[in-house]
């Protein structure tokens, strides 16, 4: 099967990269950060930052016809991991208000960086999706 991408139309329009790529029912979703409609990184903090980064994955993978019980694998880039860590039980209360009390392999990982300057939180992760819910753009 050809990998097909997946691009909402409720995110930014990508350029260079895609929000998701459907490889057969498997679904690998993109790095996301807190980019609003308006390509400006939400301010906040990191609880915003992170609802609106997960918010964006689960577009993705509502695209494709997927629900968060789907997700088998989600990464979380951290430009500051105590601060995720002392925002730990807000950021878990967006999780299950987002994707219920669902949770899959996960790592989260330290980094200095990503690639809008303000970010501080990049989501990705891979979903596998039954047949009789997966759409393909």
């Amino acid at each position: 099967m050809t990998p097909v991408a997946v691009n909402p139309p409720a995110l930014p329009a990508p350029s260079g990269y895609s929000h998701g790529t459907l490889a057969g029912n498997t679904l690998y979703l993109g790095g996301q950060t807190a980019l609003d409609a308006d390509m400006k990184i939400v301010p906040g903090g990191i609880v915003e930052q992170f609802r609106q980064a997960f918010g964006n994955l689960l577009t993705t993978l509502r695209a494709a016809g997927g629900e968060p019980q789907d997700l088998v694998s989600v990464t979380i880039y951290l430009t500051d991991i105590p601060d995720y860590q002392a925002h730990g039980k807000e950021i878990g209360r967006v999780w299950r208000e987002l994707a219920g009390p669902v949770y899959p392999a996960m790592a989260g990982i330290g980094c200095t960086a990503l690639w809008q300057p303000e970010a501080m939180i990049e989501i990705l992760g891979v979903a596998v999706i039954p047949q009789e819910r997966l759409i393909r753009p």
